[in-house]
Formats: C-alpha cells, sequence, structure tokens
C-alpha cells in the first residue's frame, strides 16, 4: 500500500515593517535612514505617553515634549553646546515613535533583543539627520543626566511619587533650574518639536 508524502509549506516571516503616515515603510529589524522622516517622528513622538499613561490631569504628558525638555536641559548643563548635540538631545528618545515608551522595569524584563532594536533605529535615525551613527559617551552622559533632570519632576509633578522617592530613582537634579510642567496637548507638541528639529537643523548646516 502507497504512503502518502506529507508536503511541508513554508510559513513567509512574520512582517517587520511598519507604514507610516508619509509612506515610508520602515524595517524594524533592519531600519535604513531613508525610510525615515521627522514628520513622522514628531507625529508619533506627540502620541506615546510617558509612565505608561499613568500621570494626573486631562492631558497624557508625551515623549515631545519630554524630548524638548531635555534637550533644553542640556543647554543648561553645557551653555554653548553645539548645535549638532543639541539635536542628538532632542532625538534621544526618537526610537519611540515606532516602539513606544516602556518603562524601565519592563525594559530589564525584555532584555538584550529589545536593545538590539532600539539600537539599530537608533543608529538609523542619526545617520538621517547628520549625526554620528554612535555619540562619543560624554554626550550621551551629558544627555541622559537631563533625561534623568526631566524625569525628576515629571515623577513628582505628574506621576504620584514624593521627592524622596524620586530623588532614589532618578537622583536630584543638578545644574538646572525648577521646572514647572505645564503639559502640552498633542498638536502643540507636535508643532513645538518640528519647529525645534528646524531650527537646530538650519544651524547644523550654517
Amino acid at each position: 500500500m502507497a504512503t502518502r508524502k506529507s508536503v511541508k509549506t513554508t510559513q513567509p516571516p512574520p512582517r517587520a515593517w511598519q507604514r507610516m503616515l508619509s509612506g515610508r515603510r520602515l524595517d524594524l529589524l533592519d531600519p535604513s535612514p531613508v525610510d525615515i522622516e521627522i514628520e513622522d517622528i514628531a507625529h508619533g513622538l506627540a502620541r506615546v505617553a510617558r509612565w505608561n499613561g499613568q500621570t494626573t490631569g486631562p492631558l497624557p504628558f508625551n515623549v515631545a515634549q519630554h524630548s524638548l525638555i531635555v534637550e533644553n536641559f542640556c543647554s543648561e548643563l553645557k551653555p554653548g553646546w553645539p548645535a549638532k548635540w543639541r539635536l542628538a538631545a532632542l532625538l534621544h528618545d526618537a526610537p519611540e515613535f515606532v516602539i513606544g515608551d516602556m518603562i524601565s522595569p519592563f525594559k530589564a524584563q525584555l532584555g538584550g533583543q529589545y536593545k538590539v532594536i532600539e539600537s539599530r533605529l537608533m543608529q538609523a535615525i542619526h545617520l538621517r539627520f547628520g549625526l554620528p551613527a554612535h555619540l562619543p559617551d560624554s554626550i550621551e552622559k551629558l544627555i541622559k543626566r537631563a533625561d534623568r533632570a526631566s524625569a525628576y519632576f515629571e515623577a513628582v509633578q505628574l506621576a504620584g511619587f514624593e521627592a524622596a522617592e524620586a530623588r532614589k530613582f532618578f537622583g536630584a537634579p543638578r545644574g538646572v533650574g525648577h521646572l514647572t510642567l505645564d503639559v502640552l496637548t498633542t498638536m502643540d507638541a507636535q508643532n513645538a518639536y518640528l519647529k525645534r528639529f528646524e531650527t537646530l537643523s538650519k544651524a547644523l548646516a550654517a
């Protein structure tokens, strides 16, 4: 009696690209600088909530506004900082326009693969806008310091942290002025982000 041979079917790999409103198709596993547009970044970041949306008030505090604060803090920490590094500060969370803003405890559980994807996206973004794929350590450290200062004020004013608890996790802000947060609407944050990007890009090209 003849036996029926099993026929193996191969499934296509899962889709790894996202279609942007600009029409670009950005490959998450192998992102190309040519598929990155600042309008897509600003649109996405203005719609990504910090703190998983666990903030007070009627409006979510979005990543676009956070990025503007971090860039401004960098200028306070390092007056006269070149435009290219300030642009890097503005773009420091740009990969989140694709992958969202995951809180640090969740990132730690995801481990290395998340960091690989985030790093590839950041490198493509940097190259797209005339920055080195990998920033110097001193630049990264200053941006991180400004990032943590912003996180402290956000934690205390919006996310329900006591000051002592915020200092424990983010450190006390040093070298920056006191920040009183006024949460922007999605469109105001998006427009402000684009305007700041345009100003820094012109300074970089000069």
